[in-house]
């Protein structure tokens, strides 16, 4: 009896303690939701250090505001909240290898003198572009179309001239020169398209461009008192100045150039961040769109660290199972040699395993003899008794 009752006593004890644990964990998940119910509904309010922490509201931004620069204007890219301006000149590239020797000593005289005329910091930029020559054989496609209707309407007018009776031998042979101008001019667009079409399938044409960077600072301006447009005449004019001052001492090296104007200067800049996406939606298309602000589109740098290290990975993967294959092929060719080379040693020994395992069903006189006769033959000779 004493022992039923203390074995109910503990039951009871575990009971007890099992529904306070139950409890205290009822009530700290309640206690957990309630928090978080709070913290939803003071947008992530809290304390650290004895400050209030409020939770920062994120908005759209425009990209403008992580650019290097803060606008285009009078030709003119503003940097530094309108300290520093740049001016940029576009130069075209000259063919130095196919000049002769008096051609070259012209041009390198000249950018010697180029180099020693200048009194303020310039940079050199290059941009390399894919050249986009779909509108260009399109506008060549309409052409070709516009020969090939007044082709077809000298022609006519060629016939319904020599089904005249009494018509004009001048004005016919001036027709059919026409129309043999015309047909010549009319077959060789076909060809030209057709040429360019085959040579730029799959393949991406590039073109180099060549510029300067012309700086200027607004503290280097003497009058403290000038206001905003006069301030910005007198930089614009200083930069101006400084650009012809490059074009012509570059002529002298035989290099065209001329200063670039504002929408050029968003061309630049917008390929500069778009290089991936600029030869397929170009800068033209965002304007001619409507666009007040341009945002770049270039993927994430580590999206494509990213997708160059899965290429690099399948790669590699690709190189390794073609090497294990090449190492397992090697195995099996010559564990195949191995056998052909001790064909005769293996059916002499699996001769003798099948002759010893069939002992009892020929006989054990027999089966000596014909694996001694095995043997015999396998070292060269035969057994004589």
């Amino acid at each position: 009896m004493d022992s039923i009752m203390n074995l109910l006593t503990t039951l009871l004890i575990i009971l007890i303690f099992a529904i306070v644990i139950l409890l205290f964990v009822a009530w700290y998940m309640s206690y957990k939701n309630k928090q978080s119910n709070e913290e939803e509904k003071s947008a992530g309010a809290g304390t650290i250090g004895g400050k209030t922490k409020v939770a920062k509201e994120y908005t759209k931004k425009s990209i403008f505001q992580f650019m290097q620069f803060d606008k285009i204007e009078d030709n003119m890219i503003i940097q530094d909240d309108s300290k520093k301006y740049l001016m940029v000149v576009e130069c075209e590239g000259i063919n130095y290898d196919l000049m002769s020797q008096v051609e070259k000593t012209a041009v390198e005289a000249g950018f010697v003198q180029f180099l020693n005329t200048l009194r303020h910091p310039i940079q050199i930029y290059t941009q390399t572009r894919t050249i986009n020559i779909s509108d260009s054989i399109t506008n060549y496609t309409d052409k070709i179309e516009e020969t090939k209707k007044e082709l077809e309407v000298k022609q006519a007018t060629y016939s319904r001239l020599l089904r005249t009776e009494n018509y004009n031998e001048k004005q016919a042979e001036a027709l059919s020169r026409d129309i043999i101008r015309l047909k010549n001019l009319y077959e060789y667009g076909n060809d030209v398209v057709e040429n360019i079409q085959k040579t730029s399938q799959n393949k991406n044409v590039l073109r180099k461009h060549y510029y300067i960077v012309i700086p200027y600072y607004s503290a280097e301006l003497a009058g403290d008192l000038l206001d905003e447009e006069e301030r910005k005449s007198m930089i614009f004019s200083e930069l101006y100045t400084r650009a012809q001052s490059l074009i012509r001492t570059l002529s002298a090296c035989s290099v065209k150039s001329r200063v670039l104007n504002s929408n050029e200067l968003v061309e630049l800049l917008y390929i500069a961040y778009n290089r991936d996406e600029s030869d397929i939606y170009s800068v033209t298309k965002a304007i001619r769109a409507g666009y007040n602000e341009l945002y770049a589109t270039a993927p994430d740098v580590l999206d494509k660290k990213m997708k160059a290290l899965d290429e690099r990975i399948e790669k590699e993967a690709l190189n390794l199972a073609m090497e294990t294959i090449n190492v397992v092929r090697e195995e099996k060719e010559r564990k195949v040699k191995k056998k052909e080379k001790n064909f005769e040693e293996l059916v002499k020994k699996m001769a003798t395993d099948m002759l010893k395992e069939n002992q009892k069903y020929v006989g054990k006189e027999i089966t000596e003899k014909a694996i001694k006769k095995i043997k015999g033959t396998e070292e060269g000779g035969e057994d004589n008794e």
